[in-house]
């Protein structure tokens, strides 16, 4: 079964990462080196990694006009940092891998959604 797996990061504390985020550059590199071991995960077959919210803009049709607005929906506290395409063997499984997803323990959130077919 495929699942979308969605990283909600707050958006000023990956800013930080550039600046001082507070963690140690030992730390750092094991963030990286968890994210690269997620990515070599069976059943991961996807990453789409967003662009910085702050060149999003958010598009709403109101009474048939459309109406643009700058940034992401959630604001750069709670934008969405990419998503993963995952198979896995069922939605238990799914939030195990979810769960090893670093934003997740540092003030993020994951979403776990199964891929629909619509059409």
């Amino acid at each position: 079964m495929q699942f979308a797996v969605l990283i909600y990061q707050d958006w000023t504390w990956i800013d930080g990462l550039q600046e001082d985020s507070g963690l140690s550059e030992t730390e750092l590199a094991e963030i990286g080196k968890e994210y690269t071991e997620i990515a070599a995960t069976p059943g991961f077959q996807q990453n789409i990694p967003f662009g910085h919210p702050k060149d999003a803009t958010t598009v709403r049709v109101q009474d048939g006009k459309a109406i643009a607005s700058e940034g992401t929906v959630g604001g750069l506290s709670a934008a969405a940092g990419s998503v993963y395409v995952f198979e896995a063997e069922d939605k238990v499984a799914a939030i195990e891998f979810a769960s090893r997803i670093p934003a997740a323990r540092l003030g993020g959130a994951i979403e776990v959604r199964p891929i629909g077919q619509y059409w």
